[in-house]
């Protein structure tokens, strides 16, 4: 009899530690597209699934390749998400396991955003891919002013920003990339503004910053605007701006109030460069635009785009300056799209097919997340 008990108990310890053992985090692709992103976990549902705390270890099971995370705060001083770096086929599954550690594993640093008072208040972020900036107050009503958003030309995974503005070099090339986009008068590489009575009513730059995440895997930062008259009407924004390591896109977060009125036209929109020809598409059905520009000066040519994938633009094309995408931001609504872009001498993308390509490709993704189940 107590040799049947002990058996009992002996059977049930070892099926408690399969159980343990089992515990995992299962990730589907749906999609026929490979893909390599951050899946997000809620941080209070993931530690108390694995019994751990904020220092773990995240592999693939059965494998000893180690993936970097990231506890996502969102500005808070204890973590809202677990963001773990994951590689998964098309169709594909993967199966990620999770340990207690002594020590937090130390992942190299692919985002990083900063504000940079010596350069008349930019706001410049990055990750290993490209970078990008936005203009601050202090350039406002200098020559050189610019109104929308910057895009710089990386061919190099390593973080530039710090080293590129210390140099005070960056529209040379010497051999990580440059900044020859140009801005000027329009809404850049997938800025947004106010739209009434068919004109862009650019707003004044941005006059507050806060960093929610700085890396390694995702920066996210907020820029606020302040209150300003336009076209009768009072507006006040911030922008919601993320970026991820490895990817091409932002995702950009509107918030706007307008104290006149429900809603307000906008235009989201890219630079054009006045070719008689331009290498563009517009896809009204998934709401995305892809422009290839052609090359200038000699330094490459550069794709960018935008994704509306929650809303029905409508294409705008009387501009010789700059493709819009006119939509409507509802009071107390965040208004949610993307903009990308990437360079030709990076590698990466090298023409207008591919570059139209990977911004389908970018469509799919978002209509289709990866499925992720604790188990």
């Amino acid at each position: 009899m107590q040799k049947t008990i002990w058996s009992i108990l002996a059977c049930a310890l070892l099926s408690a530690g399969c159980a343990e053992q089992q515990k995992g985090i299962v990730v589907n692709n749906p999609t026929d597209i490979a893909r390599q992103e951050l899946i997000s976990i809620p941080y209070d549902e993931f530690t108390a699934h694995f019994d751990v705390d904020s220092i773990f270890s995240v592999k693939l099971m059965d494998a000893e390749t180690e993936l970097p995370y990231q506890l996502e705060k969102r500005g808070n001083t204890t973590p809202e998400n677990v963001l773990i770096w994951i590689p998964v086929d098309a169709k594909g599954e993967v199966t990620l396991s999770v340990t207690k550690q002594e020590a937090k594993p130390a992942f190299k640093a692919q985002t990083f955003a900063r504000f940079v008072p010596e350069r008349f208040d930019d706001f410049a972020w990055e990750n290993n891919v490209l970078a990008f900036r936005m203009y601050g107050k202090a350039l406002e009503g200098r020559p050189d002013d610019a109104q929308g958003m910057d895009v710089w030309a990386k061919r190099t995974e390593e973080l530039v920003i710090d080293k590129w503005y210390k140099e005070n070099d960056y529209h040379t090339d010497h051999g990580e990339g440059l900044d020859y986009y140009s801005v000027g008068q329009t809404v850049g590489a997938g800025d947004m503004m106010p739209y009434f009575d068919g004109k862009v009513h650019f707003t004044k730059h941005y006059r507050e910053y806060q960093i929610l995440d700085n890396g390694p895997l995702r920066t996210t930062f907020k820029l606020s605007f302040e209150p300003e008259e336009l076209n009768g009407q009072t507006i006040s924004l911030t922008k919601t701006i993320s970026l991820d390591a490895g990817q091409h896109f932002n995702k950009v977060i509107i918030d706007l109030e307008n104290q006149q009125s429900e809603s307000t036209p906008v235009v989201i929109g890219l630079a054009r460069r006045g070719e008689s020809e331009p290498q563009y598409d517009f896809n009204e059905s998934n709401g995305s635009l892809a422009y290839w520009e052609p090359d200038i000066q000699g330094h490459g040519q550069t794709g960018t785009a935008l994704i509306l994938n929650e809303n029905k633009p409508t294409f705008i094309d009387n501009d010789n300056t700059q493709f819009l995408l006119g939509t409507e931001v509802q009071q107390d609504k965040p208004f949610v799209y993307y903009n990308g872009a990437a360079w030709n001498k990076a590698g990466q993308v090298t023409s207008a097919d591919e570059w139209k390509s990977l911004v389908e490709k970018q469509v799919e993704k978002l209509k289709n997340p990866l499925v992720v189940k604790l188990k």
